[in-house]
């Protein structure tokens, strides 16, 4: 179907139309079309655009394309036979309600543009979309919780640089996900704010001539209103990049735990094991037991950040208002969606499965420097400035290096050779749980702190 075949006298070319038709992409947008369409009709017949009984069946019309597709028993595509049936999806739809309803289901159209109708199925999108993956950030963060929950009294080391810093509550460690998650969450919430207002009736760009009624189309798709000037309402796609960008933000939060998941399943460390269900094995080696999903969810990050940046730079450049770069817009909406919302769902079923060696933790949090904070503290409640506290914990820290011993193992005298204030009470103190118990800061790793968190959370989730 040709729309614009009045002005010209020759098709286009047949490979510039393959080229050019985004059915096979947009078609995923079809109940979004439709919804707003018959919004878009009601809104036509209250404004005696249309006569009530074109109204009625051009809604009737709408809704049985709706439930054929949603059926199986319609399905759309942009070729047939070998040959092109349609460019995109809205005109797909039309196509199919004018020849089941008659020349009627031409109107549709009347007062609206593709341009303002893709931006509006754009942004219903977004919505069911943000829904879906606000969902899953929600079931994520419980799993983490769950987990947290288990191991409220499990300590381990923690890290800097990925080198052992100071002992930490594994749940305190796990938290820190949760937090981050819960930002996600904030962030597409936010974003859904200023996405979830309608284009529609902003035409080609110009607006239009009909006494159209476009607060009350917003009100009936449940908006919070519509984009008042309407040459931006047809021209930015800023709803899509502020909606990808959260997911890039969210997927790099999954990356950084999966990174975790991978590196402490391995014998190096050995601190889990994940379920076997989310594990794989080798083709050669029959030992090998792999965090592949793991590692795709890590692997799928780079891809919904290339969907940010392709969708940055189909912008950068474009001159008001509405170009068909923007056709390129939604692969990567769909992709960086979809991504995210399996690897939350995926992320949080693999969760169920892991479990924690406490034994390990132990093992690591023997021996080593990780106290070695607590020996500048000790120095500095004793009067000492830190700075010099600080230096003396370090070379205390060098001595049992050199003697390959560990800092509860080094003499009182070799300790006050460092520093004179040092006493033997110093020994109480080299005790990873000694050293939890002792932080005093609000958001800390103390246990009544990490427990006052998981009770908090609790009550949000």
């Amino acid at each position: 179907m040709t729309i614009w075949k009045g002005r010209f006298r020759k098709p286009l070319d047949p490979e510039a139309l393959r080229f050019s038709t985004s059915l096979d992409v947009d078609r995923r947008l079809y109940r979004e079309d439709i919804q707003g369409s018959i919004a878009h009709a009601a809104m036509l017949q209250r404004a005696g655009i249309l006569r009530p009984r074109e109204g009625s069946a051009i809604a009737r019309g709408l809704r049985g394309i709706l439930r054929d597709l949603d059926g199986g028993t319609l399905a759309l595509s942009s070729s047939g036979k070998g040959r092109f049936v349609a460019e995109d999806v809205h005109m797909a739809i039309e196509a199919i309600l004018i020849r089941r309803i008659g020349r009627v289901g031409g109107k549709l159209h009347t007062a609206r543009s593709r341009n303002d109708q893709v931006a509006l199925d754009e942004r219903l999108y977004l919505r069911s979309a943000g829904k879906a993956i606000l969902g899953q950030l929600r079931a994520y963060q419980r799993s983490l919780l769950r987990i947290a929950g288990r191991s409220a009294s499990v300590l381990m080391p923690g890290y800097t640089h990925l080198q052992r810093a100071q002992p930490v509550l594994l749940a305190h460690h796990l938290l820190a996900y949760v937090a981050m998650a819960d930002r996600d969450r904030k962030r597409f919430s936010d974003c859904l704010t200023r996405a979830l207002v309608s284009p529609l009736g902003a035409g080609a760009l110009a607006g239009t001539s009909f006494p159209i009624q476009r607060r009350a189309v917003a009100k009936s798709l449940k908006l919070k209103g519509i984009v008042e000037n309407s040459i931006d309402a047809v021209s930015d796609r800023d709803a899509l990049m502020e909606f990808v960008a959260a997911c890039a933000l969210t997927m790099m939060h999954l990356s950084r735990l999966a990174e975790e998941l991978i590196l402490w399943s391995s014998e190096e460390w050995r601190f889990l094991t994940i379920g076997e269900g989310f594990t794989t094995g080798s083709s050669i080696m029959p030992q090998k037991r792999n965090p592949d999903i793991a590692e795709l969810v890590r692997g799928k990050t780079g891809r919904v950040y290339g969907d940010l940046m392709a969708l940055l730079t189909v912008m950068k450049g474009l001159p008001l208002s509405y170009n068909r770069d923007l056709q390129e817009d939604k692969e990567p909406l769909f992709d960086a969606a979809g991504t995210t919302e399996q690897s939350l769902r995926i992320m949080g079923r693999m969760l169920g499965t892991v479990r924690f060696d406490a034994k390990r933790f132990r093992e690591e949090l023997r021996g080593g420097a990780l106290l070695a904070t607590e020996l500048a503290d000790y120095l500095v409640r004793k009067g000492v400035p830190f700075r010099e506290a600080h230096a003396a914990a370090g070379s205390v820290v060098a001595a049992c290096e050199r003697k390959k011993i560990s800092l509860a193992d080094l003499p009182l005298s070799e300790y006050r050779k460092r520093s004179r204030a040092f006493g033997a009470d110093l020994y109480r103190l080299l005790d990873p749980e000694v050293s939890v118990r002792m932080k005093r800061s609000a958001g800390s790793t103390a246990p009544r702190e990490v427990a006052a968190a998981i009770r908090r959370w609790k009550q949000r989730l």
